[in-house]
């Protein structure tokens, strides 16, 4: 199977700080890979990238074999806030990308229908984002994205506002919601357990300028449960995650703080 998406030789910099130096790595069609690594190491600004938001110095992102020149309808783009527009219904929202980009027709809107079922909201219609949780706020931020059916969905931390008990619960519905569709996902956080219990691989980035440091294709059996996070293999993944950014993360806790590392 080819790659769906392809980072190639990505460099990005804003004035004399650079972001990202010489990024590599490929996405297969219908994988779901997590992005993960220290504060500041450019995961925001690869996806931003990615999504066609901003443009690199050098370098390309291939979606399907065509470098991408902009955003774009087959990339759907989940933020870390639900950035629902309070004014409009659950519904309203939910169609609000279909409106912008004119396709606003039967079947788009009975397939904006499943969706709202298959992300557990229908019955709320009629309702506005401050009447309902966070959790399901983002759950209308996910199917809206979906609506426009884009061939890779890009998520920015997207559960990183919920409490713990919500985000877990949020970390399920994702993986059955995704299992379903089988959209070609990237998704960054800066929970590590969280990467390993979502994701196919993980793209390890070292400390900014943020570059590929190692892919790791995690071996845990689908559809996969909470009580997976309970295992030494869930474990090891995890230690072996964390023993790669470790000393990345003490080095930007001392920069931050302006105190010498270790």
């Amino acid at each position: 199977m080819g790659a769906k998406l392809h980072v190639k030789d990505l460099h990005k910099s804003f004035g004399d700080l650079q972001v990202l130096r010489d990024m590599n790595f490929a996405v297969e069609e219908h994988e779901f890979v997590a992005i993960v690594g220290p504060s500041g190491c450019g995961k925001t600004t690869l996806l931003r990238t990615i999504a066609g938001i901003e443009t690199p110095d050098s370098g390309a992102v291939i979606i399907d074999g065509k470098p991408i020149k902009g955003p774009g309808a087959d990339r759907g783009f989940v933020f870390q806030q639900d950035s629902l527009l309070p004014w409009r219904t659950i519904w309203k929202n939910l169609v609000f990308g279909l409106e912008v980009n004119g396709r606003l027709n039967e079947a788009s809107l009975a397939e904006a229908k499943k969706l709202l079922q298959l992300v557990g909201l229908s019955g709320f219609e009629h309702f506005y984002p401050n009447q309902i949780s966070g959790g399901m706020r983002q759950r209308v931020n996910l199917a809206r994205a979906l609506a426009l059916n884009p061939e890779v969905l890009i998520m920015d931390e997207p559960f990183s506002a919920l409490d713990a008990q919500t985000r877990e619960m949020m970390q399920l519905e994702l993986l059955r919601i995704w299992q379903q569709g089988r959209k070609t996902v990237l998704f960054i956080t800066h929970q590590i357990d969280e990467a390993v219990f979502l994701a196919d691989r993980i793209v390890v980035l070292g400390r900014r300028p943020g570059w590929v440091k190692e892919l790791i294709a995690i071996d845990l059996p689908r559809p996969r449960d909470l009580a997976v996070k309970r295992t030494a293999a869930f474990g090891a993944y995890v230690d072996q995650v964390w023993n790669l950014i470790e000393n990345d993360v003490r080095a930007s806790i001392a920069e931050d703080a302006q105190i010498p590392a270790a």
